[in-house]
């Protein structure tokens, strides 16, 4: 976009255009790049020694509500204690500030760091959408612009001490998932997919990816699990059921739950509010809550998680 439109925090993508343009071919340049690469990698490194458990949240196709299901979890664990952070790397289509009702843009600490918006004492965010004077401005980047700004949402960023990182990505195979898994190698996968076959077919792609590029799978989630009836309260398979778990056996993947298609679920999104956080218990409440508890509890059992957490 045209740089009027962007969030005057220059620092932040300074070195996108440095980087972008210092291909000229002379060894000097080449040597200046491979420094700011060298300092980026090392600030990388130790961003992420202070941060737990890094979920970064996927999915094969879109629709499939993975946004709403990584808000969710981020909101699930910010409220059973954990300090959480919630980094949305959709660069073309950010919705997790509009889930979580964030306004405003992004503040830059002391120096250069940017710091996350703040939804409440135990989770911060951080969106590209964020990071733009209008919102609805489109964001006309390419793979190296994106590549380069979700490196930066690691290395230049204030994160601080974390219990998770939780990455909400757009959905397929392409440049943010494979920056999301070369910047954050130890990720944990939590792969979203809905119970029909259109999804799931996508979804089996999504999971040849993530074994292609050796990334830790933490299990799976089926969305749109059935139809909560708003009259009744009883479930229409409207989307059938089972989809998910029957993928989940078929890779040999943990199946972390189930969560039905729930009418709060739209006015929740609508409002702002996390599912997990509204006054009125619902069934996708109770649902989020329990992939809450079970991404928690398989992070925590994790033997990649384990062999990757720094003391």
């Amino acid at each position: 976009p045209p740089r009027s439109t962007l969030f005057p925090y220059t620092t932040l993508f300074r070195s996108m255009s440095q980087s972008c343009g210092s291909c000229s071919g002379s060894k000097d340049g080449g040597q200046k790049t491979d420094t700011k690469l060298a300092l980026q990698n090392e600030l990388i490194s130790s961003t992420l020694a202070r941060i737990k458990y890094k979920l970064f949240v996927m999915s094969g196709k879109g629709g499939v509500g993975k946004s709403s299901v990584a808000v969710n979890i981020a909101a699930a664990l910010s409220v059973s204690g954990y300090k959480v952070g919630l980094m949305d790397v959709d660069i073309h289509g950010p919705s997790v500030p509009r889930l979580l009702g964030l306004r405003g843009q992004l503040e830059v600490d002391r120096g250069s760091l940017i710091m996350p918006k703040r939804f409440s004492d135990t989770l911060h965010v951080v969106s590209m959408e964020s990071l733009l004077l209008d919102p609805d401005q489109a964001v006309l980047w390419r793979g190296p612009m994106k590549t380069s700004a979700i490196r930066q949402f690691v290395s230049d960023v204030q994160w601080g001490d974390l219990d998770f990182l939780v990455v909400d990505s757009p959905p397929g195979t392409g440049d943010e998932p494979m920056t999301v898994l070369r910047t954050i190698p130890e990720a944990l996968c939590v792969v979203v997919t809905t119970p029909q076959e259109v999804s799931l077919a996508d979804v089996r792609k999504a999971i040849n990816f993530l074994q292609y590029a050796q990334a830790n799978i933490l299990g799976v989630v089926e969305n749109m699990s059935g139809l909560v009836c708003p009259h009744c309260g009883g479930d229409i398979d409207l989307f059938k059921k089972g989809g998910g778990r029957e993928l989940a056996e078929q890779f040999g993947l943990e199946f972390l739950g189930a969560v039905p298609l729930d009418p709060a679920t739209v006015v929740a999104g609508d409002r702002g509010v996390p599912v997990v956080l509204l006054t009125e218990d619902t069934p996708a409440k109770r649902a989020l809550l329990e992939v809450g508890r079970r991404v928690a509890a398989a992070a925590q059992n994790s033997l990649e998680a384990a062999s990757t957490i720094h003391k």
